[in-house]
């Protein structure tokens, strides 16, 4: 017979509940924030039970939800983290309120933009977060400098930065655009700050950085700030996760906090020298392209007061073709 007691770690049962990380669920565990059936524990080695009554910060540890996830678009501006020390704004801070409680997969730095997955099972986090999922991550970057092809080959080729080893990334050079250059990078890693620190390493300087995809997920054309949710369905076929289905005719919600500062057709307001460009938002210049031509001919020959519609056209004489003559009676 097994000696491995019945049910799981606790720490990973608090995580599946949504409350935190499996690590920052240690952390309350050894601060003394949580009893098990009414006793007071300081170590994770404890496995629990569905029969089990546990406590967290005086609060019933209720049944974990089915595992869900969403897709965010993460602005400039805003930390990755449940409070920041230097009392900067974070992407809490950003989200619809009546969203229940989340934790990033991942991280994307002050500056950077573009996708986030946010999820309220600790357990989908560990595991979408391990490098051994071997998922792409996809960013459009721009970086100051002129880009020779041959200045990204250290990269394809994998470098080291002050005894770090990067993994090889996938790099192709886009396009110049003027004092800048547009690059498309992929990585199946995420080190801090890696894209940054590797393009300095080759002399070029990111200005903006956006990820666009995250493995079988895309950014899309989901606006800076919205949170749409994936079906269920979607969650069980790309990660083999259990889950009840969406009610049926229902799809993705995409919300964004009431007192969001948009324009009148759901855009953020941006100053008007803004010419960004990315997947998903206005191309990679940001210019607009010429109006379409109208299908109409040229203009009809009227004078300035002919005011007349097709119905007022002039007949032909009656019994007579178009231009001929008229039939004599």
């Amino acid at each position: 017979m097994s000696d491995t007691p019945a049910g799981e770690r606790i720490a990973k049962v608090i995580a599946r509940a949504g409350l935190a990380s499996r690590r920052e669920a240690e952390k309350l565990i050894e601060a003394g924030r949580v009893s098990v059936n009414g006793k007071k524990i300081d170590s994770p080695a404890l496995n629990v039970t569905a029969r089990d009554k546990v406590v967290v910060d005086g609060k019933t540890l209720e049944a974990p939800e089915p595992p869900r996830i969403w897709l965010y678009h993460k602005p400039t501006g805003l930390v990755t983290t449940h409070k920041d020390e230097q009392g900067r704004p974070t992407i809490y801070d950003d989200l619809p309120e009546d969203m229940p409680r989340v934790m990033s997969v991942g991280r994307l730095d002050l500056n950077s933009e573009g996708l986030l997955l946010l999820t309220n099972d600790g357990a989908v986090k560990r595991q979408l977060e391990l490098p051994s999922t071997g998922w792409l991550r996809k960013y459009r970057v721009r970086v100051k400098g002129a880009v020779k092809d041959e200045m990204l080959e250290p990269l394809r080729q994998g470098i080291s930065i002050e005894g770090e080893k990067f993994q090889p990334m996938i790099v192709s050079f886009d396009r110049q655009q003027g004092a800048n250059a547009w690059l498309t990078v992929g990585l199946r890693e995420g080190k801090n700050r890696e894209i940054r620190r590797a393009m300095e390493a080759v002399g070029l300087t990111v200005n903006r950085l956006i990820r666009v995809s995250y493995g079988p997920f895309q950014l899309g054309q989901l606006k800076s700030g919205e949170v749409e949710e994936l079906r269920r369905k979607v969650i069980r076929d790309q990660l083999g996760l259990d889950g009840e289905e969406a009610p049926r005719g229902r799809g993705p919600q995409v919300r964004r906090k009431p007192d969001d500062k948009r324009g009148p057709e759901g855009k953020r307001k941006r100053p008007p020298t803004d010419k960004r460009g990315a997947e998903g938002t206005r191309g990679l210049a940001g210019k607009r392209g010429p109006a379409p031509e109208s299908k109409r001919g040229p203009a009809s020959k009227r004078g300035p007061g002919d005011k007349r519609g097709p119905s007022d056209r002039p007949k032909p004489p009656r019994g007579g073709k178009p231009g001929g003559p008229a039939r004599k009676s």
